[in-house]
């Protein structure tokens, strides 16, 4: 599809949004919006399994993602977003690296409930923030496993209490990508 071409082409280089100048945001913005109008899949949250699985971020305007990047000695890796649609779950996963051997994680765990064909609320349960070797980290998908089965780590690992909560809309969405809004005003692009 040529619009998810153009937008891929203009993310390309941003490393996830770290990089991007104002004029590439516009740009990238407008290329989002005209893919949005091209939705294979209108209804996402019907689409289980296309939505279903471990999703890894491509570019976002999110602050709170980017800003990790902003802490010193601490650099921002792989980013993924792992949606179980069977469990009404979502798991976010920041990989960090900083000083050798300090490799870290910063993962937010989340219930989500189906709002509209594509929205859904979002309410934050837990946080693990922790160094990848000390917590055994291997992949988003073993970790995910190891906290569904209720370990505790050995890192900063707590239970969101207090009403911690948004809404993501899923506004595209194919066999390999997908983009989403959520209520802060920031975009989400991934790949599976």
């Amino acid at each position: 599809m040529l619009g998810k071409l153009e937008l891929l082409n203009a993310i390309a280089g941003t490393n996830r949004g770290l990089l991007a100048t104002e004029t590439q945001k516009q740009a990238i913005l407008a290329n989002i919006a005209q893919l949005e109008d091209r939705n294979p899949t209108p209804r996402p949250l019907e689409a289980a399994a296309l939505l279903d699985g471990d999703w890894r971020l491509l570019y976002t305007t999110s602050r709170g993602i980017l800003g990790i990047n902003q802490f010193p000695l601490i650099k921002l890796g792989q980013v993924y977003q792992c949606i179980r649609v069977k469990e009404a779950r979502l798991y976010n996963i920041a990989e960090v690296a900083g000083v050798p051997w300090a490799e870290g994680i910063v993962s937010v765990s989340a219930r989500f409930k189906p709002v509209s064909e594509r929205r859904v609320d979002v309410t934050f349960e837990r946080s693990v923030l922790g160094l990848q070797r000390f917590i055994g980290y291997q992949s988003p998908s073993a970790f995910i496993q190891q906290m569904e089965a209720g370990q505790k780590f050995a890192a900063i690992d707590f239970t969101i209490n207090r009403d911690q909560s948004g809404w993501l809309d899923s506004t595209y969405l194919d066999e390999n990508l997908r983009v989403g809004r959520g209520n802060e005003g920031s975009v989400f692009v991934l790949t599976k």
